[in-house]
């Protein structure tokens, strides 16, 4: 197996002295492919000596590398080589004893088996997903001292190795800070050993002969922002105020297709007051179908956002409920919500709707909903990268997209729906709280 000429550059670096070394880049660009290949290597080199390789979910490295990548390397770059997998433990045996661990952080019970071993090598993938404070746990267990066999005989010990990769997310994240600014992330100071930490950059457009056609092309037709950081493989200027951080929908969300059952399902059409005429300047209609979960979760499940006049939006919330099953209907009443519940129910005749009421500004309605998505209560079932656009332009000083976040704010009136306490408890927080008089204080001192 050849390695591109990007790939080789990397391979330089990553068998440099740095102990820490992170490969970040756009999408499709090699990296899980290449760290992975790093530690089977050195997993061959040292017999009985032990690796893992972790991301912050484990359904994720389970689709991700155990059933894909991992395989693949075996088969490009060590044929012959047999194996055993384990999928009670999770965890591949080569024929020299070593072991390479796959696991996930969400699950706490895997989670203490894995780190309460030492080991070789970690690789945390998608390190963007995975918080410092985890981080900071896998380090300690960088500490299994194992041995390269040269000539039959132990010789030179494994230098222990972390690995990290990532399509990278804002200069605000722990990867930005300790690898390229080289400062601490709890601290800001800088790390005592500077020289430990190094890192490389690797695009999609170095892997091309490996890529679908076509595959670019999809990059290149992305959002500025969604470019950036899946083609360009740049980190983005920060944005503290932001509500929704993209690392917060990328760690939860579901790749797999695999979700409960959901207890409810609901429609939620956010209308523009287009008229049938096809305008280009025409907002379109935001129509988001979600659900919750018999985990308690909520669930993004389609975007059927469409710029129509009412004949055509109508029948497409109509067609979306029937085929999720939907229990309810939900409009924004601001833009006539009578005339909403006769779109609907003219598109299908008796089928429930519900009004909303668009009170508060369109950040503030948001705000509440930021802590489910940082706590995964809200998950993303597959990519919404127009959806996913508008909901980065959510910030604590208000929206700042250029247009109207149709398709974010269908979603927040279903979520609104799911999760009625949410927007209540906020409410109630807000209410002005009644002013004492003077002879009402005097009282109750006297009480």
């Amino acid at each position: 197996m050849k390695l591109n000429p990007k790939q080789a550059e990397a391979q330089v670096i990553l068998a440099g002295d740095a102990t820490h070394i992170m490969l970040f880049g756009g999408s499709r660009s090699g990296k899980t492919f290449l760290l992975t290949r790093n530690v089977v290597m050195r997993a061959m080199k040292a017999p009985n000596s032990r690796h893992c390789i972790l991301r912050f979910r484990f359904n994720h490295v389970k689709n991700s590398v155990v059933l894909d990548t991992f395989p693949k390397v075996m088969k490009i770059c060590f044929p012959g080589v047999e194996y055993v997998l384990s999928k009670t433990d999770w965890y591949a045996e080569l024929p020299n004893g070593s072991q390479i661990w796959f696991g996930g952080l969400d699950d706490k019970e895997r989670t203490e088996k894995i780190l309460g071993m030492e080991f070789a090598t970690i690789y945390l993938n998608e390190a963007s997903q995975i918080p410092y404070g985890s981080v900071g746990i896998a380090v300690t267990r960088l500490a299994q001292k194992a041995f390269q066999v040269i000539r039959g005989r132990e010789s030179v010990q494994l230098k222990p190795r972390m690995y990290y990769d990532c399509n990278p997310p804002n200069k605000a994240h722990w990867s930005y800070k300790l690898f390229v600014q080289k400062r601490d992330p709890d601290s800001g100071e800088q790390v005592r050993s500077p020289d430990d930490y190094a890192h490389f950059q690797i695009n999609p457009d170095a892997n091309k002969e490996n890529l679908s056609d076509g595959y670019l092309d999809t990059l290149k037709n992305m959002s500025a922002r969604l470019r950036k950081r899946f083609l360009d493989g740049e980190f983005a200027d920060a944005n503290p105020n932001a509500l929704f951080p993209d690392e917060n929908i990328e760690k939860w969300r579901v790749l797999d297709g695999v979700v409960p059952d959901m207890v409810r399902i609901v429609v939620a059409v956010d209308p523009s007051g287009s008229d049938d005429e096809v305008d280009a300047d025409n907002d379109a209609i935001g129509i988001v179908v979600a659900g919750l979960g018999t985990d308690g979760n909520g669930y993004i499940l389609e975007d059927c956002t469409v710029q129509a006049g009412p004949a055509t939006w109508g029948k497409v919330a109509a067609d979306a409920y029937d085929r999720h099953q939907a229990d309810v209907i939900v409009g924004e009443i601001n833009y006539g919500g009578a005339m909403v519940k006769h779109v609907i129910q003219t598109a299908r005749p008796r089928t429930p709707y519900k009004q909303v009421t668009a009170s508060r500004g369109k950040a503030v309605r948001a705000e509440p909903f930021s802590a489910l998505y940082e706590q995964g209560k809200v998950r993303h079932v597959g990519y919404f990268r127009e959806m996913e656009d508008e909901f980065a332009a959510f910030s604590t000083i208000g929206y700042t997209g250029p247009r109207s976040p149709n398709r974010a704010d269908a979603a927040i009136w279903a979520l609104t729906e799911l999760f009625p306490g949410i927007v209540s408890d906020r409410r109630n927080k807000e209410k002005p709280k009644p002013k004492s008089t003077p002879a009402a204080t005097a009282g109750a001192w006297m009480s």
